[in-house]
């Protein structure tokens, strides 16, 4: 498995495919990086050589905001966003969709659980709630 910027990708695929291991590239972008470091795209990622391991990570250190320093900037923007009170911070804030999803059904994922609010209306069971 070669590492590349701290990460093993997988050795057993071709290396368009094993580059997008990496957070932040992604089909168009390995495929750029391939073109210019000039590697053969059906080269399997556990032969390349230590010249083409280097050459890629220099580019990628180079000219690609990838891994830890993309993770990084994105949660800025995030922090930036809610601390000027933006529509799309306090959506963040409140963990509900960001992008003009509906809501009144769907966005379980980002909402949660649904939790049921409203009148009890078995009497027994209101009057557990009242004591408890």
């Amino acid at each position: 498995m070669p590492r590349i910027i701290g990460v093993d990708i997988p050795g057993n695929k071709r290396i368009e495919y094993s580059l997008r291991y990496l957070y932040g590239i992604g089909p168009a972008k390995a495929l750029e990086i391939i073109a210019k470091v000039g590697i053969d795209r059906d080269l399997m990622a556990k032969d390349l050589t230590q010249d083409q391991i280097a050459a890629i990570t220099k580019m990628l250190q180079d000219d690609l905001l990838v891994e830890g320093d993309l993770r990084r900037a994105v949660a800025a923007d995030i922090r930036r966003l809610q601390q000027i009170n933006c529509y799309r911070g306090i959506r963040h804030r409140r963990n509900l969709p960001v992008r003009g999803q509906r809501t009144k059904t769907n966005a379980r994922t980002r909402k949660g659980k649904k939790v049921t609010i409203g009148a009890i209306r078995d009497k027994t069971q209101r009057r557990l709630a009242a004591k408890g």
